[in-house]
């Protein structure tokens, strides 16, 4: 019986050691944003890794915050939404990749009240305006 307990013991400490193999994975969040200021403008590009953080994105550790804090940052606009007819800019990002393991796109602006609270809700993700 003692040895039964062992072998369990044994094969449980084996389960549980995978976590060293996880490192060596890709990050589950491994992202493309090309953020353009203005119509006519280059594209600016960069990259954001989470879990860990990292990329060449000025603020990693930020973006990624803002971006775990929501349920799912890359859903679509309900096809039904009554959006304010707010000007908030001519920026424009595209944001692709992976998120938490799944393929992501999202194409974002500031066209009206409704793409201005989509876009807020990236955060630090996308550059500061002005």
């Amino acid at each position: 019986m003692q040895r039964l307990w062992v072998v369990l013991l044994l094969g449980l400490a084996a389960c549980s050691s995978g976590g060293t193999e996880t490192s060596a994975e890709a990050p589950a969040t491994d992202l493309v944003i090309e953020f353009v200021p203005a119509e006519g403008a280059a594209p600016q590009r960069t990259t954001l890794t989470c879990e860990p953080a990292g990329g060449g994105h000025p603020d990693a550790e930020q973006a990624c915050a803002d971006l775990m804090r929501s349920a799912n940052p890359f859903a679509p606009l309900p096809a039904d939404a009554i959006c304010t007819q707010v000007f908030g800019g001519p920026q424009r990002a595209t944001v692709s990749g992976t998120y938490r393991g799944e393929p992501v796109r999202i194409e974002l602006s500031r066209t009206d009240g409704c793409r201005i609270v989509q876009w807020d809700s990236f955060g630090a993700v996308l550059p500061p305006l002005g």
